[in-house]
Formats: structure tokens, C-alpha cells, sequence
């Protein structure tokens, strides 16, 4: 059932001060009353120290239990919060003792979804409380935040009601030809249509850096053997993660680390020097190298300060977006002629190398910042792809040998793609508009 009682762990297991067990649907009170001494829910949003206790009567543990009435609860549901002591077994048996009571363990994600189905969120909200759950760096929870503030799905909103409003136009020329105002012009409604597929192009001008905000972009620190990319990457990393010596080919796997630079995520990757190495193993540790050099969104080349650049590194340069960094800045103190010139040994330069990479990186994004929604997904990119594609069908179908009806139905496509963002539009709906719009029903 979508609102049998359902309760859960809301918070991670283990040892902490406190724990958080979540109670939701229907008959929710009636269960934490079996579990909660005294429990009222005369007294919503109001936190009561009581005893937790097991159907048996057996004491758990002493804590607070915050009632929140439906529909003003994060499901939409009623709802009951119960905080206990953190650890193992505290939590253990007061969720124990809600099952027992008559809820049953809540399926993942199960408290959202319930929040969609009764809409307190729509999906794209409710993909936002996932992400920043998920957030690794600031930017990532910014903009799940904005996205959950309904940044996104304002937006697509507004592009939904536009095509509705389309369809309305269309469906008014199909319907009644016969009114007194006459056949809406085709080229009224081209021009509505146009401008919702390039809002939909605007929109879809952030997706080439979705992934990288969600999984981290990934810089590769590459260049010829004993260049300073173990060093490099330790210093941007503040640890030691690399194994650094004097001997050339040290690292000889390559190395992953997660960071953010200015709040960006990013994934480091210290790769085996390239050079043509005749030992097997060597040959290995240099393929891998070429294998991240080509899914790199940005090559950090790492050349010593002091050293022309051989035609292997222009090569990569010409090849991959690539930032020339030349290391070992401390040794060679005057400025090199081309390249950001960074120092492991006293952090000169890093500051630097670190927006330079975000700007290249992430430069789209930045230059948005919170002023503009953006895609956080691959699952929207898809669907306005749809969209903008049925609009052009639709187009193609205003023109003087085009069909109303056909481009009706491809108006009604490009809303089905956003209904999977936002939720539904039906027939009734386009009529409504048309009535309202048209005073159909005279």
C-alpha cells in the first residue's frame, strides 16, 4: 500500500549522539502510540520528552517524538520524528518496537516518493533532495539546493504551461473553425513554439558539464617521467597520496584522489609518466597513462620550468584541453615564457592552478552562478532532447502544406517529454485553456 504505516532510520547508523527514526502514513499516530508513553498529537511541530517503549512495556530509551499532521509534513502524511541516543542498539530496538507496533520497514527512498505522490515535491525536487545527500564539494549542494528550491522546476513549468497554451491554439483551429474570431494564424503559434524550443536550447546548453558536477571532472596530471606530477598532486591534495622519489617512473599505476578546487569537484588523476619504455610492466602503467589522457575533460601537463616542450607534449596539448603547468618553480625562480609556473615545495602558484582548471572546467557554471537553473541530470537532458525534437516536428507541420492536427500532436509530445520531469497534463486540462482563452462555451 502507498500509505500503510512505514517507519525508518533517518539518520546514519552507528555510533552518535543522537538518532532520527522516521514514522509516516496512515494510522502513523496510532502505531507511535503504542510505542511512545503518553504520546499526544494534539501539539504538532512541538518537540515532548517521553519514554520509548517496546509493545511488551519494556523501556528502550528516553527522547523526544515531534508530531506533524497531514498534509503539513514532509510526506504529505501524518507524521511522527523520534529521537533517541545514537548507537547500535538504542535505534535498533525502538525501530524494532514501531515494526512490531504495526509499521512495516520503509523501501529506499519510500519517504520522498511518498512526498511526490502527494505533492509536496515534484521529481525534479525530489532528484535534489538525493544530490545533496550526495554532495561532495559546495558548488554540487548549491545546486541541489537551488534545484530544490525550485529553481528547475519553475522553469520547466513555465516552458509546460507555454505549450499548453500551444496546444490550446491548436486545438481552438482544429476544434471550432466556425467562431466568430476566426482561425488562430499559424504563424502566431509558430512563434510561440519557437520561443519555447530556444528557451529548451538555452536549458540544455548546461548539460555538457552535468556529469562533471555530479561525479567530478576529471583533470589528468600527465607528462614525461620525474616531471613533478606526484609532487603536484600531493600538493593540491595537502597529504601525501603519491609516492615521491628522485627515480624516474615511480609511479608506474595511476592514482585517483577527489577533491574540489574553489568548491568545484574535481578527480585527480596522477598518471605513469609517458615515455616508450621497454620493460612490460612499464609499457603497462604508460597505457593506462594514454587511456585517462583521452577521457580527461582537462590535461594538467606537467612540464619542469626551464625545459622546452618536446613534440610529444604540444602534441597533447593540440590534442586534449590541456593547462601547460610548469613545475619546480622553486629551482627556476624567473618566469617561464609560456605556462603557470607552480611550486610543490612552497605552494607558489597553486592558488592559481586551481581557478584556472574550475574556469575550464566549469566556466559555464560559474559564469550562470545561481541567477539561472540549470540541468543536474542525464534523465533531463534526455527528455527536453525529446521535447525540442517534437517541437520541431510540429514547426515543420505549421507551414502552408502542413496538417494542424499533426502539429498538434507533436506539441503534445514535447509536453509528454516534460510531463516525466513534472508530472501530467491531460485533456482536460488543453480544454480548460481553451474555454478560458476562446469563450468556447458561449
Amino acid at each position: 500500500m502507498l500509505s500503510d504505516p512505514i517507519a525508518a532510520l533517518a539518520t546514519a547508523p552507528g555510533r552518535a549522539a543522537l538518532a532520527l527514526v522516521r514514522l509516516s502514513g496512515t494510522d502513523a499516530f496510532a502505531v507511535a502510540a503504542r510505542v511512545v508513553r503518553g504520546f499526544r498529537d494534539d501539539r504538532p511541530r512541538h518537540a515532548t520528552l517521553a519514554t520509548f517503549a517496546a509493545p511488551d512495556g519494556d523501556p528502550i530509551d528516553q527522547g523526544l517524538y515531534t508530531v506533524f499532521p497531514a498534509p503539513a509534513s514532509y510526506t504529505g502524511e501524518d507524521m511522527v520524528e523520534l529521537s533517541c541516543h545514537g548507537g547500535q542498539l538504542a535505534p535498533a530496538r525502538l525501530l524494532a518496537a514501531l515494526h512490531a507496533a504495526g509499521a512495516r520497514p520503509a523501501a529506499p527512498g519510500e519517504f520522498t516518493r511518498r512526498a511526490v505522490l502527494n505533492g509536496k515535491l515534484d521529481l525534479v525536487q525530489a532528484e535534489a533532495v538525493g544530490d545533496l545527500i550526495d554532495a561532495t564539494a559546495p558548488a554540487q549542494a548549491r545546486a541541489a539546493v537551488h534545484q530544490l528550491e525550485g529553481g528547475l522546476s519553475r522553469r520547466l513549468s513555465e516552458l509546460r504551461d507555454a505549450l499548453v497554451s500551444a496546444q490550446a491554439l491548436l486545438s481552438y483551429e482544429i476544434d471550432f473553425p466556425g467562431e466568430d474570431d476566426g482561425p488562430v494564424a499559424p504563424a502566431r503559434i509558430a512563434r510561440e513554439l519557437e520561443a519555447v524550443r530556444e528557451r529548451i536550447r538555452l536549458l540544455l546548453a548546461t548539460a555538457p558539464s552535468t556529469d562533471r558536477m555530479r561525479q567530478g571532472a576529471l583533470l589528468v596530471i600527465a607528462g614525461r617521467p620525474n616531471a613533478g606530477k606526484s609532487s603536484l598532486l600531493n600538493a593540491l591534495l595537502g597529504v601525501e597520496r603519491a609516492l615521491v622519489t628522485e627515480v624516474p617512473g615511480t609511479t608506474r599505476d595511476t592514482i585517483e584522489a577527489v577533491t574540489d578546487f574553489l568548491g568545484w569537484p574535481v578527480r585527480l588523476a596522477d598518471t605513469a609518466g609517458l615515455w616508450e619504455p621497454t620493460e612490460r610492466v612499464d609499457r603497462l602503467g604508460v597505457d593506462v597513462s594514454r587511456r585517462y589522457l583521452a577521457a580527461a575533460d582537462l590535461v594538467l601537463l606537467c612540464v619542469e620550468c626551464g625545459r622546452p616542450l618536446g613534440p610529444d607534449e604540444r602534441a597533447i596539448m593540440m590534442d586534449r584541453p590541456s593547462l601547460l603547468i610548469r613545475t619546480k618553480g622553486d629551482l627556476h625562480p624567473e618566469p617561464a615564457a609560456e605556462g603557470a609556473t607552480v611550486s610543490a615545495v612552497t605552494g607558489h602558484g597553486l592558488d592559481g592552478l586551481r581557478r584556472a582548471a574550475a574556469e575550464r572546467v566549469f566556466g559555464d557554471r560559474i559564469d550562470l552562478g545561481d541567477l539561472e537553473p540549470t540541468l543536474t541530470g542525464e534523465r533531463h537532458r534526455v527528455a527536453l532532447h525529446r521535447a525540442q525534437e517534437a517541437l520541431r516536428e510540429s514547426l515543420d507541420q505549421l507551414g502552408p502544406t502542413g496538417e494542424a492536427v499533426l502539429a498538434s500532436h507533436h506539441v503534445r509530445e514535447a509536453t509528454l517529454a516534460l510531463d516525466e520531469l513534472l508530472g501530467a497534463v491531460d485533456v482536460e486540462e488543453v480544454l480548460g485553456r481553451v474555454f478560458a482563452g476562446f469563450c468556447v462555451g458561449k
